[in-house]
This record gives C-alpha cells, sequence and structure tokens, in this order.
C-alpha cells in the first residue's frame, strides 16, 4: 500500500532575514501576519476543491520561514481549516513545526503541544556564539541549549535540532565540539547541513567582493565525514545525508515523502507539491510550484486563484532517473526488484561496468536481503558523491518524448526546490543535492 500524502504549510515570515538565506521569506508586522493568515485559509478551501488523492494526509509541516512567530490561535485556525476542507488523518496526522530557540518557551510548548504538535524542529544552526554571529542569528548558545532543554521537557515525541557547517575556516575540531554540543543535550534527531553561498544574499554580494568564501570541496568532505562518523559512534543513526535519528521512531516521517515520490500539498508561497498517476500501467506525475513572493500569492488567492507560478509533468523515465538520485542520497539505497517492477528497468544490468567500479572505490555495495533481494546501498564516501555517483547512471528506456529525464542530471533545479519542501530554508539544502563532493568522484559530474 502506497505511504498517504503530507501536507506541507510554507510560513514566510522571520524576525530577522538571514545572510545566506535565499527563500521565500520575509518581515513583516502583525496586521501582516494576519492577513497572511487569512489568505493561507482560502488557499486550503481553494485546494480542497482540487486535490484528488482521497487518501487522508498522515503528516502536516509547518515549515518557513519561521512558523513559530504565528500565535498558537493562529496555526490551530489553519489546522481547524485543514480538517474541513482537506482529509486529515484519524485519530490525528502528524503535525512538525519548525520554531526557532528564542520563540521556545514553557508556554509556547505547551501550546504547540496543545495542537498536536509532534516533533518540534529547532534551527539552532550552531553551538558557537561566534559562528551564531557570523550567521546573523538572534539567539546565543546558552539560549539554543536552553531552548533544547525546554522543548524535551514539554513532551513532544521528537525534538530535532539543526545545524550548519562548512563556514569559511572552520576546523574539523571546532565542528566536533558543534557535534558534541548538540549530541549532549539529548535531541533525538539531528539535521546537519553545508553553507551554501547564493548571489542574491548579504554573503552572495560579499563573496561577489571578494570578502566571503566557502570552505573549499576538501575541507567540506572532511566535515562530513567526520558528521556521519561522530554521530554513528553517539548513536545517531544517518539515515539520509543530512539527517540522524537516536532510532527509527526519531526518523522523519514526513520529509521521508520526497525522497520517494510520495504525493504531498504544498500550500502558502513557493511552496511545491506533488501528485502520482499511472499512464498505461506506468508510473507518472505532476509537480507544480506557488508564486514566490507574498504579495503576488495574496493577489492570487484573493481572486480566488490556485496561486500557481509553474508546473510539469513527469513520464516514468523522468521519476526514475529522480528515484535513482534520492536513493542514493538514503542509507537504504534503492531496493533493485522494487525499482525493476515500478519503472520497468533492470538498473543492476544497464550499470554492471558502472556499479562493479563504484563497489571497486568503495562507493556502493550490492547488499542481499533476507528474501534474495538486492539493494544498491551508498557507502559513506558513496553518501558524499551521491549526486556525482547518480549522474554516471544510464536509464536505457530513456526516449524523446520523455527528455526531462536526463536533464535532471544535467540540471538539478526542479528537484531541488521540489526537495526544499522537506528543508524551508537556506540552511536546510542538503549536500548531495547541491552536487556537493560531486568533483571527488571520477567520471560524469552533475552540475
Amino acid at each position: 500500500m502506497p505511504s498517504a500524502p503530507g501536507l506541507y504549510l510554507h510560513i514566510p515570515f522571520c524576525s530577522a532575514i538571514c545572510p545566506y538565506c535565499d527563500f521565500s521569506v520575509q518581515r513583516a508586522d502583525v496586521p501582516a501576519r494576519k492577513r497572511f493568515v487569512e489568505h493561507l485559509v482560502a488557499e486550503v478551501a481553494l485546494a480542497g476543491r482540487e486535490w484528488r488523492d482521497p487518501r487522508p494526509f498522515d503528516t502536516v509541516y509547518f515549515g518557513g520561514g519561521t512558523p513559530s512567530l504565528l500565535p498558537a490561535a493562529d496555526l490551530a485556525r489553519v489546522l481547524g481549516a485543514c480538517r474541513s476542507r482537506l482529509a486529515l488523518a484519524t485519530p490525528a496526522p502528524w503535525i512538525f513545526l519548525e520554531a526557532n530557540p528564542e520563540d521556545v518557551t514553557p508556554d509556547a510548548c505547551a501550546e504547540w503541544v496543545g495542537l498536536g504538535v509532534r516533533t518540534l524542529s529547532l534551527g539552532v544552526q550552531s553551538f558557537s556564539d561566534e559562528a551564531l554571529r557570523f550567521l546573523g542569528r538572534r539567539h546565543t548558545a546558552a539560549q539554543a541549549r536552553v531552548a533544547v532543554e525546554t522543548a524535551l521537557a514539554a513532551g513532544f515525541d521528537t525534538v530535532s535540532v539543526d545545524l550548519i557547517f562548512g563556514l569559511p575556516g572552520q576546523t574539523a575540531e571546532a565542528w566536533r565540539r558543534e557535534l558534541a554540543a548538540a549530541v549532549a543535550v539529548g535531541p533525538g534527531h539531528l539535521s546537519c547541513y553545508q553553507l551554501t553561498i547564493h548571489p542574491r544574499t548579504r554573503f552572495g554580494v560579499s563573496a561577489a567582493r571578494g570578502q566571503l568564501s566557502e570552505l573549499p570541496e576538501e575541507g567540506q568532505a572532511v566535515l562530513f565525514e567526520l558528521t556521519h562518523r561522530f554521530l554513528a559512534d553517539a548513536g545517531f543513526a544517518g539515515y539520509e545525508v543530512s539527517n540522524f535519528a537516536r532510532s527509527p521512531h526519531h526518523e522523519s516521517r514526513h520529509n521521508r515523502k520526497y525522497w520517494d515520490h510520495t504525493p504531498y500539498l504544498g500550500l502558502g508561497p513557493s511552496a511545491h507539491s506533488f501528485a502520482a498517476a499511472e499512464v498505461n500501467a506506468r508510473p507518472a506525475g505532476h509537480r507544480w510550484w506557488n508564486e514566490l513572493r507574498t504579495p503576488r500569492w495574496e493577489s492570487r488567492v484573493a481572486a480566488g486563484e490556485r496561486p500557481a507560478l509553474g508546473q510539469e509533468s513527469l513520464g516514468p523515465n523522468a521519476l526514475a532517473t529522480e528515484a535513482v538520485m534520492l536513493g542514493l542520497r538514503t542509507t537504504a539505497g534503492i531496493h533493485l526488484g522494487g525499482f525493476r517492477a515500478r519503472y520497468g528497468v533492470d538498473l543492476l544490468a544497464a550499470n554492471d561496468a558502472l556499479v562493479a567500479r563504484l563497489v571497486a572505490e568503495g562507493h556502493l555495495v550490492v547488499r542481499a536481503g533476507p528474501e534474495g533481494d538486492r539493494r544498491l546501498v551508498p557507502t559513506l564516501s558513496g553518501l558524499a558523491v551521491a549526486d556525482g555517483m547518480a549522474a554516471a547512471f544510464e536509464l536505457p528506456s530513456l526516449s524523446t518524448q520523455d527528455n526531462r529525464a536526463r536533464s535532471v542530471f544535467d540540471s538539478l533545479g526542479q528537484i531541488a526546490r521540489a526537495y526544499d519542501e522537506a528543508e524551508r530554508d537556506e540552511t536546510r539544502k542538503p549536500a548531495g543535492l547541491r552536487g556537493r563532493f560531486s568533483g571527488l568522484l571520477g567520471g560524469k559530474k552533475s552540475s
């Protein structure tokens, strides 16, 4: 039975715009936030008339931006609209909420728990005051620790902490101290993302002037490997290139939907959606994304329009190409029998020489299951070069009628936008999706 769909709700507000962030976020006063909630409720109603998947949403993810800036009463109103206009799982879906440490108080946590929030994701980003100042964050390391402790005491099923690595000049020892501090406060989940400098940000302007640069690729690779080894030793199993959990219970039920083509509906400015279908008994899909800017999004919703900015149709070959890339980003890898049954491609037979080389180089293993099934599973070094490794695979069923498939490996922009539904600010864009470390792998390289 396919997984139930997920619902993503984008809250675009931040108390300050971080110098590395190039996503759809803004500062806004209370009246603007109230107006936004009115429009989000209206978009829920619009979506309820058009969403065709009859299965109830079993996850609801409030991402941003900073959803914790909205009062609990506004979050409750949005959830109420979702319950009345969309089918939510009973007795309740698993609700995720992103929050900044400075918004975490015992009273706020009690209200969020009362709303049914089960995973609280904290944008800590660093336990170093110096690094926090560089990143433009408003909290201190001490406040971050208190926020995690307060959240844990409030009784959420999972408290997740986000960290950023790859800051200019960051050493392995400095990053090790960050990881140790994160483990010490006791969250159930950690997400560790690389810093990327984008042109339309304050960091981007500084980089263009020669005042700032990313950590060299080799240094980032060292920190990536350190992250996985240190957290594994501390009891956090890596289940995706950037995500780690103390147990399977703490893994993100919502984010997994983005990795295996489970349908999801995204509402709010810049939100993405994906609907699965079948054409001639073969998998197909449709992906669309909303207006990026809040004023334009509000204007279209107020006019009774679905505020879609763009869309694309995906045939079986395009989906298969994405499945290779997304599968090689996870420690579960690619189930070969399931891949062949779904996409009609014997991935191992079509890439026997490549797989043999990747196995010999230590990037990949072919793992046999208890029932004779086999998986292509990336090693730690393979996770570090996930994009480059995926780009080297050939899918013999590619056709001119589905030429989007090959372009996925040549330009990962569309998948990056879709995947960003799971990780809403720029600190949360995982390494492999940006092609990080791909230069360390010989052969074909993704851009």
